[in-house]
């Protein structure tokens, strides 16, 4: 696939470079996020947005850095901000270069001055450090650098006050600021020992960010300066701005930790080497020992239905099996009387749970069955047994094996969008996938209970799965050649969607060869693009392209006829299970789909979904670990298919001469 590359004829075209967006992360659950001329057009942008306690939530702490070049006393602002209806200062036509790897890296030419800016997040600890070299020029030239703060949840906007502290207080090689208490202190400071700040606390007002005006929201915000640094370069010396939430160390050195962390980071030059990258920003370490999954930057934090969904691509692909124990001990430790917490509970998400069995069928690749069952196997009989209890009357094992899943005015599947304050796709009732999960979650528990030797498991669950086959059949399959997405004692809704896949791709099915062979004719015939899987088919009533920008049309199509990427891996391992190697070369197609995607909307990522209709542009969140998890799986796959085809042909090879000397004996 194609290597990462930009248009540097197009770079100073806002309707080019405002359409893509960067992202690095601290692994810590801090974030840098903002367009790819630092001009930020959403409120989840920022180059410092951090935790700032135990929880989840991130606060931006410093929204933006301009620069300014001083020469014969004319001053040239590289900064580009939208104020409310213009533009202003317009640096980025200075822009003459962006380049993504090792680190996002902008080069600016005023005149004769050439000036490169290089951004860097420094992992596991809350510390943006960028990095300004003086390529050209020739005269004296001077560097300013204005910080401005928000200190406000992520999720929110700033608006002049007069609480916020506007005060700078002098430490080594800089300063400390703290708009409010409750938050952390943001030391800044440089490498540059005759730098300068110059105090001058003011406000600026109305910056403006287009994205959320489109979605319906408020995008207007003030922003606070406290003053700038103020500092000579020469030609060829490179200064180095740190922001971070702590201290440096004694001994540290600002240019040190700058150097170290660069060094370590991976080259992102092609397509799989952006999605692994891109893979890794999800894991987030918590100070206090917990180890989650991001579901997807800038504005999700976890999510357990993505979390189990996505770990397989997310980690696993990568064979960091140490990160999905870590991922799901830390989940496991949650749990009470076999349900796990928050959203992945069976109270709020009735499959999240049964995704716990889909994460643990791909680890047992990279572990022993014993060693799986002596970790989690208590916690897979406590979830199983959870269900057959139920979960009030919300989640319900029926007395025909099916989990029944209902509750009024709300969705309890992954399609729980809600507009108007009702769900986009209830589906109440025996929901497609849910059956699925629920059977391969049985099943799969009672294999591994036969190796283990665990009689009593055994015994009690026994003839579940048989159960749940028979009514499964008999419930969901339509004479026209495919399965309902959810049945109740009112319809059998017969919407064709992408769920049946699930049902199509699980290690245990309950399909036999024709009936996938029937449904996969159906999903090619209606939900298949090229980026994804259509959530309903475009022949549909109800299907919905979403071209309108606001929040509300998206939120319609998003379960209506939107592109996922996820349940692609279901298609292919469904179609690879059919067809084995002559998959293959369709299997490649659909990964190189996707290579145009990770150089718009986030690059080297993969966006939440896409518009159900030609030319599917992205839309949802901007880097969604459902995504780049679901396509590294499909990846894997690929590379496994690859490999087997590699050796067949090794051994042909050698089998070949030996077949030529066994026919010139018998001459």
């Amino acid at each position: 696939m194609s290597a990462l590359t930009f248009d540097k004829r197009e770079l100073g075209n806002l309707e080019y470079s405002l359409q893509r967006e960067m992202l690095a992360t601290d692994r810590k659950g801090g974030y840098m996020s903002t367009t790819i001329v630092c001009c930020n057009t959403r409120k989840y942008h920022g180059l410092m947005v951090a935790p700032i306690d135990a929880s989840d939530e991130a606060y931006v702490l410093l929204s933006s850095l301009d620069e300014t070049i001083i020469q014969h006393d004319q001053s040239f602002n590289l900064a580009l901000h939208r104020y409310r209806g213009v533009y202003e200062p317009r640096g980025h036509k200075y822009i003459t270069d962006f380049q993504y790897t090792p680190t996002p890296t902008i080069t600016y030419r005023v005149g004769g001055v050439i000036l490169r800016k290089e951004l860097l997040w420094i992992h596991k600890r809350t510390q943006l450090m960028i990095r300004y070299t003086l390529v050209d020029a020739h005269s004296d030239t001077t560097l300013r650098l204005r910080p401005f703060f928000a200190f406000r949840n992520k999720h929110s906007l700033s608006k002049a006050n007069v609480e916020a502290n506007g005060r700078s207080y002098p430490i080594s090689g800089g300063v400390k600021c703290k708009l409010y208490e409750g938050y952390p202190w943001l030391y800044l400071q440089t490498n540059k020992a005759d730098a300068e700040f110059v105090a001058a606390p003011d406000w600026y007002y109305d910056f403006e960010y287009p994205e959320e005006i489109k979605r319906g929201y408020d995008g207007y915000e003030d922003l606070l300066t406290t003053g700038y640094f103020e500092m000579p370069i020469k030609k060829g010396e490179s200064v180095i701005f740190s922001a971070a939430t702590d201290e440096m160390a004694t001994g540290e050195t600002i240019t040190q930790i700058y150097e170290a962390s660069l060094a370590r980071r991976t080259h992102k030059i092609d397509f799989l080497s952006c999605l692994h990258h891109s893979a890794r920003q999800f894991i987030v370490r918590r100070p206090e020992g917990r180890t989650e999954m991001i579901a997807g930057y800038p504005w999700y934090g976890t999510v357990g239905r993505d979390t189990f969904m996505a770990l397989p691509g997310i980690v696993l692909e990568q064979n960091y099996k140490e990160d999905c124990m870590d991922v799901l001990d830390t989940m496991v430790s949650q749990m009470k009387e076999g349900d796990f917490a928050d959203s992945a509970s069976a109270w709020v998400a009735a499959d999240a749970p049964l995704w716990f069995f889909w994460t643990l069928q791909n680890l047992e690749k990279h572990i022993t069955a014993k060693a799986l069952w002596e970790r989690y196997g208590e916690a897979m009989k406590a979830v199983l047994a959870a269900y057959r209890r139920g979960f009030g009357n919300r989640v319900v094992v029926h007395d025909n094996g099916l989990v029944w899943a209902a509750a009024e005015g709300e969705a309890l599947t992954w399609m729980n969008t809600k507009v108007d304050g009702k769900p986009v796709a209830q589906r109440a009732g025996y929901a497609v996938e849910i059956e699925a999960l629920w059977y391969n979650a049985v099943s799969y528990t009672l294999a591994l209970a036969r190796k283990m030797k665990d009689k009593t498991f055994v015994e009690e669950w026994a003839d579940m799965p048989a159960k749940i086959k028979k009514s499964f059949i008999s419930k969901f399959w339509l004479d026209e050649g495919y399965l309902a997405d959810y049945v109740n004692d009112y319809e059998t809704n017969d919407f064709r969607r992408s769920n049946m896949l699930v049902a199509c791709g699980l290690d245990y099915t309950m399909l036999d060869e024709s009936h996938i062979m029937d449904v996969l004719s159906v999903v090619r015939q209606h939900l298949i693009t090229s980026r994804g899987v259509r959530s309903l088919s475009p022949r549909n009533p109800f299907y919905e392209p979403s071209y309108a920008e606001d929040q509300r049309s998206q939120d319609l199509a998003s379960r209506n006829g939107s592109i996922w990427v996820w349940p692609l891996m279901f298609y292919v391992k469904t179609c690879f299970a059919i067809g084995g190697e002559r998959f293959l070369a369709d299997a490649e197609e659909l990964l190189a789909g996707f290579d145009e995607e990770i150089q718009t909307a986030c690059i080297g990522s993969i966006s939440e979904c896409f518009e159900g209709d030609p030319p599917f542009r992205a839309k949802g969140c901007l880097s969604q670990a459902t995504s780049v998890g679901g396509l590294l799986y499909i990846s894997d796959m690929v590379d496994g298919w690859r490999k087997k085809l590699k050796r067949a042909k090794k051994s042909a090879e050698v089998e070949e001469p030996k077949a030529k000397k066994c026919v010139r004996r018998k001459k």
